[in-house]
């Protein structure tokens, strides 16, 4: 392999992935694992890469997220509630429920169908007609999407810059279908980022490596290879749980076959690396801020904590910059998808 081939290399976590890709779906806890051991630089390209390659994260595999205090009351209530019911008993302020209703007193003006083909065909005045159009359906998909730690009003927030999406990469076919591919997806990111932050894919190695050595404990002992159930009972586990494991695990072994030796780096080389790279992730984030207007760029900081400070969410960031959570909403949403054409 020449010097040149090497730097047009597609990266290791790239390669894996397209390893475990099935019809244009990649596990979630699969992906968590992979990821792991890269920075959060990569964990984003490989967040746009599932974007341009038109694959989608399947959650179904996650392990639960353990939670305590008011936060976990109120993801309960929303993870075992319909969308009706949810509402009842919340404070008329509750950024969720005026959200909600805000919501539902916007007409449905027009057929999804004519307006995305009249958008793609470059009349983009339809575009705020065609998102109020499509809203509620992103309500309505974002409660499959509940119980995973992440409240309603977010995925709801993620759901509707899908749907943007949907809108801009539009060209043929079935609209509403389109639509509904783009706001799951983005839904599905959602989960599957705030899982990686939460530590689940450390979480999810750990569990495959207690796998492994549950297997190998069984063999000496037992003389024979161990059946499920018996991996299960030693590692205190349901079946179902233990079988995700060994998927897992069997997917890992695969992905060992495409592993390419590289050189140990000196302690001196990984701090170059680091250095550069944090560099040039400051300096992308302060040129796409640039663009935008001084309130909007101090809005993503503030919810994304760009400054180095946790993430907020829409009603603190409201409080800051003395917006309702709704228009902080709606804001990051423009805001982000101006970022994306830039």
């Amino acid at each position: 392999m020449t010097e040149l081939d090497f730097c047009f290399e597609e990266p290791l976590w790239q390669r894996q992935l397209q390893s475990l890709e099935n019809q244009g779906c990649i596990c979630a806890a699969q992906f968590l694992t992979v990821l792991e051991p890269e920075d959060q630089l990569a964990a984003e390209e490989a967040f746009s890469w599932l974007d341009e390659h038109h694959i989608t994260l399947n959650i179904d595999d996650l392990p639960p997220v353990q939670l305590t205090g008011t936060a976990a009351l109120r993801l309960k209530q929303e993870e075992q509630q319909s969308l009706a019911d949810v509402t009842q008993g919340l404070d008329p302020n509750d950024p969720l429920l005026l959200y909600l209703q805000e919501v539902s007193m916007i007409p449905a003006a027009g057929d999804p169908q004519l307006l995305a083909e009249r958008y793609s065909a470059g009349e983009h005045h339809v575009a705020e007609q065609l998102v109020n159009n499509c809203l509620s359906m992103v309500t309505q998909q974002a409660m499959a999407y509940t119980g995973h730690g992440v409240l309603l009003l977010d995925l709801i927030q993620e759901g509707s810059m899908g749907l943007w999406q949907s809108i801009i990469r539009y060209e043929s076919g079935d609209f509403v279908a389109h639509a509904q591919w783009w706001i799951r997806h983005f839904m599905a990111k959602a989960v599957t980022s705030y899982a990686r932050s939460s530590g689940v894919g450390l979480h999810l190695l750990e569990s495959m490596q207690d796998y492994v050595d549950a297997d190998q404990r069984l063999l000496t002992e037992l003389g024979r290879n161990p059946v499920l159930e018996e991996i299960a009972d030693a590692l205190h586990i349901s079946e179902q749980q233990a079988a995700t494991v060994e998927k897992m695990v069997t997917q890992a072994r695969s992905l060992q076959k495409i592993k390419m030796p590289e050189p140990e780096p000196t302690p001196e080389d990984e701090q170059a690396v680091e250095d550069t790279a944090y560099f040039q992730l400051r300096q992308r984030i302060a040129e796409l801020l640039s663009v935008l207007p001084e309130q909007d760029a101090k809005l993503l900081t503030l919810r994304f904590g760009l400054e180095g400070g946790q993430p907020l969410t829409p009603v603190q960031t409201g409080e800051i910059l003395n917006m309702t959570p709704q228009e902080v909403v709606r804001r990051e949403a423009a805001a982000l998808s101006r970022l994306r054409n830039v």
